[in-house]
């Protein structure tokens, strides 16, 4: 049976572990048009536009 031959130590263990928890956060870019912080490849919900196109129509 394998046995560790030294006490792992707190700051180690805390490294192995830290990032196991964290969450990502989902990347934002700013809309071509309104400027208006949006998620990758969607559509933006304030101007309705996608990739220089309008998609959805906004009223002002």
């Amino acid at each position: 049976m394998a046995v560790p031959k030294r006490k792992t130590s707190k700051s180690r263990r805390d490294k192995r572990r830290s990032s196991v928890w964290k969450l990502q956060f989902p990347a934002l870019v700013k809309c071509s048009q309104c400027g208006e912080y949006k998620l990758a490849h969607r559509i933006c919900k304030k101007c309705g536009y996608y990739n220089n196109r309008e998609v959805i129509k906004k009223e002002a």
